[in-house]
């Protein structure tokens, strides 16, 4: 599919009067799932960014919201062991993302963008697998903005920790053969020259191997300091958009700095701005070509007064077309 087409879906109304917003149906799925990381709360993320109006202040640019609820997830109190050191809870991260895949591939069958909320970012997974199973099957490709201050690209045989939240890009690009990098029978999910990483800052020295070996392109911060985040985002977003029929965007929260995101896992200094992060999603929306969103890692246990998931809503609000004027 050339450059310029727009995501498979049903048949958009016209814009609304005074915003310019073409509306689109939108369904909210939460994973409250917490067990790709050791650092626990951000299984009630999905309440907390819900809480901070997520519905409501969609419907108010003029969308219509379903709010599918949350995919039922394992408690890691329930567990006697938590598996093989090196990809801790594997089986039940793989039977979470299976049953996400799932729903996302039912969403936009409907006609619907899926909007996930997490959870951990291990849930992307299941998320970028059903959009991608959904463009298969119309013979299309789909591209990936992953928007994070960590590359997610570790392998079981590299991670220092065994946190599966490290490594849901590697499985999504196939680095490593599992049932959770091969949801719906094939690998990679994504071409590699339509995965882009945006803003990332801590990437261990592994990962930077597996990055090259991956053939993934890559934003970091240094790029987005000295280019602007205009350019970076305009050309994020070409190298996303070639050949297929839109792009899934997975934001993690630690891409902006810890000082307006600080209720995230692990955060990290140096993050995009506020107005930084606004402009990004902006940017996103005005392209027009993204067929779902999904946003990880807000952690309400360490937030302050719940800004961290107020700001996720605001950055959806953004990315689904909101303005300043």
């Amino acid at each position: 599919m050339p450059d310029g087409t727009t995501p498979h879906t049903v048949p958009s109304p016209m814009a609304t009067p005074m915003s310019g917003i073409i509306p689109k149906k939108i369904r909210v799925i939460g994973v409250p799932l917490d067990l790709g990381q050791t650092r626990r709360g951000v299984d009630m993320g999905c309440s907390a960014v819900r809480v901070a109006g997520l519905e409501a202040r969609l419907e108010e640019l003029g969308h219509k919201v379903e709010d599918a609820g949350n995919i039922a997830v394992t408690i890691a109190e329930t567990k006697a062991t938590y598996g093989a050191a090196n990809a801790k809870y594997l089986k039940e991260i793989t039977q979470t993302c299976t049953k996400d895949a799932e729903l996302v591939v039912k969403t936009l069958e409907a006609g619907k963008v899926p909007l996930v909320i997490g959870g951990d970012h291990s849930i992307a997974v299941g998320t970028v697998s059903g959009v991608s199973e959904f463009f298969r099957r119309q013979g299309q490709a789909v591209g990936l903005l992953w928007i994070d201050a960590h590359s997610d690209i570790n392998t079981p045989d590299s991670s220092p920790s065994g946190n599966v939240h490290g490594m849901p890009l590697a499985a999504i690009m196939g680095l490593w053969p599992s049932e959770l990098a091969n949801i719906f029978g094939f690998s990679p999910k994504v071409r590699p020259e339509n995965c882009v990483l945006i803003g990332v800052r801590d990437i261990d020295a592994v990962e930077k191997e597996n990055i090259r070996r991956a053939g993934i392109e890559v934003f970091t911060m240094r790029d987005i300091d000295e280019r602007g985040m205009r350019a970076v985002m305009e050309e994020a977003l070409r190298m996303a958009g070639r050949g297929t029929s839109g792009y899934h965007v997975s934001l993690d929260m630690d891409w902006i700095d810890p000082e307006d995101a600080p209720g995230v896992g692990t955060p990290v200094r140096g993050g995009a701005t506020y107005r930084e992060a606004h402009l990004a999603m902006e940017i996103i929306a005005d392209h027009g070509r993204m067929a779902s969103f999904e946003i990880v890692e807000v952690n309400p246990v360490i937030d302050e007064h719940n800004r961290t998931a107020d700001l996720a809503v605001e950055l959806a609000l953004s990315a689904f077309g909101k303005k300043i004027l």
